[in-house]
């Protein structure tokens, strides 16, 4: 059975809330996309002033019905490296590093050997590429991350985007090249994309407007995990 993550593009605290809300008890992980309008155009929460991430922050509450959901926090955004410490707060499972978001990899690589062993202790690493993205540029990354996201749309930070075939070949490639290692695939799938991710070598499924744009979401998240 197929790991399947809804994707959630949260334009406030309530549509995160409501989102999470509509598959609680079907999935155990959700997807927080978290887009600061620099790396991509997109802007979402958390901001600065929301009441409920100073909240976070501060240890007075948690995310949104996090006793039930793991989280996963997709940083496209610019200052994921600066703000690591920020984001560990809000409780993630897993956060993901875009490639092209962090700058130079040698220096990148430096950052990720200097992780605390308490944070690989309980946060697992990522890294998306996307699909321009020569899937070679991301090898001396792979024994310091935990699992690679490989971006199946151009335009990150959007939703119903359509899919990129250039997915296929970076993860087969990656899986060729390292067979063990975990693979996402976020962005463009769909029922039409999916069985041919999977067939590439795709261990997980991350899905957005595929999800929560249907009039039955559990039975939707059920079909994709039986493909």
């Amino acid at each position: 059975m197929n790991e399947i993550i809804p994707a959630i593009l949260p334009k406030n605290y309530e549509e995160l809330k409501n989102k999470i809300a509509l598959v609680r008890g079907v999935a155990l992980v959700v997807q927080v996309d978290i887009c600061d309008g620099i790396f991509v155009k997109s802007v979402t929460w958390p901001f600065p002033d929301d009441q409920h991430f100073s909240a976070i922050l501060n240890e007075e509450e948690g995310m949104p019905f996090w006793e039930d959901i793991d989280f996963e926090l997709d940083l496209m955004v610019s200052d994921a490296v600066q703000n690591f410490d920020v984001y560990t707060k809000l409780g993630p499972k897993r956060i993901i590093f875009h490639l092209e978001a962090v700058g130079i990899v040698e220096e990148f690589q430096h950052f990720l050997e200097g992780i605390d062993n308490y944070i690989r202790d309980s946060i697992q690493i990522g890294v998306a590429i996307s699909p321009n993205t020569v899937t070679t540029k991301i090898f001396p990354l792979i024994n310091y991350i935990d699992f690679v996201q490989v971006m199946g749309i151009d335009h990150e930070g959007m939703q119903g985007e359509e899919f990129d075939e250039k997915c296929l070949e970076h993860i087969k490639t990656l899986k060729e090249k390292f067979p063990d290692l975990i693979i996402s695939v976020d962005g463009g799938v769909n029922f039409e994309t999916a069985e041919e991710i999977l067939d590439a070598g795709a261990d997980r499924l991350v899905i957005g407007s595929a999800i929560f744009n249907t009039d039955d979401i559990i039975g939707t998240i059920e079909n994709f995990r039986q493909i």
